[in-house]
């Protein structure tokens, strides 16, 4: 018996069916697109390549208006502005907007039905959990003013200690250490440590509950939430992570560390990075990065950084990401965000865009772009001349001695998540054209047919 006639046994003959037809369905759609792009081109090709033109215009724009000042950054805005608005004038006068209409709906039709056709072949991957117990001595710090204050708003505390919580309020003002508080609350017997607050408070309390082997919970109540995001958490309403006190399910998952400190999300190095470092970005974000911006473009204002990514060196970048685990960047329906936690990788994005063409290339090609080396690896080295590098971790600005060493800790950190979990979606990948003309043809593919992607994807 082969291998793919094997692999079809386990899966529903519906289940396959789906799949087929939504793969069928996208490259109908994909060939409208084509065909919409192939009618406007005989009829009026000058203005379609306008058109394209006027995107590379725009990015060359923004790059001036972000990399200069004064008179230049003018032009470049209205440049960034008056290119696609001009394409948009141009192309309603002709008549062509309805091709290109027609285009961007065919093309985002086929990447839909593409998605959700190799979604229903993959049976939904997410990272592996196992019921557990209810805690008996749970502790949640909590920061009253995280949010814009989403602890008082959703009564977290009130509910928490509803649920037989401990609830520690930190007291800003007193300048507070969650890490200590939480090796305080483990050594009078906390069994799980939680926190209502921003990512930096997460990580620290995190690399305590991993270091003690205590179970650790996340409540959306930062700003952002983008570690609770990928954990699937709602962040709309944040009370909804209690529900892991009482109907809980747990996740091992990686846990980043730079220069020994802990994070859950990112650490950045370059431009991003010396922009929060001003006293002034907190409360001013936009007008402190555009007046700093045109030095560090210019590699004038910071650093100059050398990195190294499992040994490999990488381009001298303007600006450094690396994250615990790869961020999903894909083509226009994708989103930033993480598609698993537990992959034992770090995501590393270097940038290096040097001038107005690069800028251009950016708009059309996105993260394929020149200017951007996306890669994983194990351990990032960053290094420099200067005697300080600033990094900001987690959103946090700090300055760190070179080398900075950036690691991960695969499975390092038990997370307890409620076991519905709405906000949990599949992330998908870049579409592979070639496995939907396989599916759509009914031909078996080699990568869907192994048994490891039924086990991991």
């Amino acid at each position: 018996m082969n291998t793919a006639s094997s692999t079809n046994r386990t899966e529903p003959n519906g289940f396959d069916r789906r799949a087929r037809a939504l793969a069928r369905l996208s490259l109908v759609c994909l060939a409208g697109a084509v065909a919409a792009v192939a009618a406007g081109a005989s009829s009026q090709l000058l203005i379609l390549l306008a058109g394209l033109g006027g995107l590379g215009l725009a990015g060359a724009g923004l790059w001036w208006a972000l990399a200069h000042r004064g008179l230049a950054r003018l032009c470049g805005a209205l440049l960034a502005v008056s290119a696609p608005v001009g394409v948009l004038v141009l192309y309603a006068v002709s008549g062509l907007w309805l091709f290109a209409v027609a285009a961007l709906g065919g093309w985002a039709a086929a990447l839909a039905c593409a998605r959700s056709a190799l979604r229903r072949r993959r049976r939904p991957h997410g990272m592996r959990s196992r019921s557990v117990r209810p805690p008996e001595r749970p502790v949640l710090i909590m920061n009253p003013r995280s949010g814009g204050g989403k602890v008082d708003r959703h009564s977290l505390v009130e509910r928490a200690e509803a649920l037989g919580a401990r609830v520690i309020l930190l007291d800003l003002d007193a300048r507070p250490d969650p890490a200590e508080i939480a090796r305080q609350a483990v050594a009078e017997g906390a069994d799980l440590l939680g926190v209502a607050g921003g990512d930096g408070t997460q990580a620290l309390v995190a690399q305590v509950a991993a270091a003690h082997d205590v179970p650790f919970m996340v409540l959306s109540a930062g700003t952002r939430n983008h570690f609770a995001m990928d954990l699937g958490l709602d962040r709309a309403d944040p009370a909804t992570g209690l529900e892991a006190l009482t109907d809980g399910v747990e996740l091992r998952v990686d846990l980043g560390e730079v220069a020994g400190l802990p994070f859950v999300n990112t650490v950045s190095f370059g431009a991003y990075a010396e922009i929060v470092q001003s006293p002034d970005y907190r409360d001013a974000k936009a007008v402190t990065a555009l007046d700093q911006l045109p030095d560090l473009l210019a590699g004038e204002g910071a650093a100059k950084l050398q990195a190294q990514a499992d040994g490999d060196r990488l381009p001298v970048p303007q600006a450094l990401l690396v994250s615990n685990n790869p961020y999903v960047l894909a083509d226009p329906l994708g989103a930033g965000r993480r598609a698993r936690l537990d992959t034992g990788r770090l995501g590393v994005v270097a940038i290096r865009i040097e001038g107005a063409a690069q800028a251009a290339e950016l708009a059309f090609r996105g993260e394929r772009a020149s200017g951007i080396t996306s890669l994983t690896a194990r351990r990032v080295t960053v290094e420099s001349d200067a005697d300080l590098i600033a990094v900001a971790v987690d959103g946090e600005a700090l300055t760190l001695p070179p080398p900075v060493v950036v690691t991960v800790r695969p499975g390092a950190l038990r997370v307890r998540v409620p076991r519905h979990r709405p906000g949990a979606p599949y992330t998908a990948p870049s579409v592979d054209w070639r496995r939907i003309v396989r599916l759509a043809l009914d031909r078996p593919s080699p990568t869907t047919s192994t048994p490891q992607e039924h086990s991991d994807a």
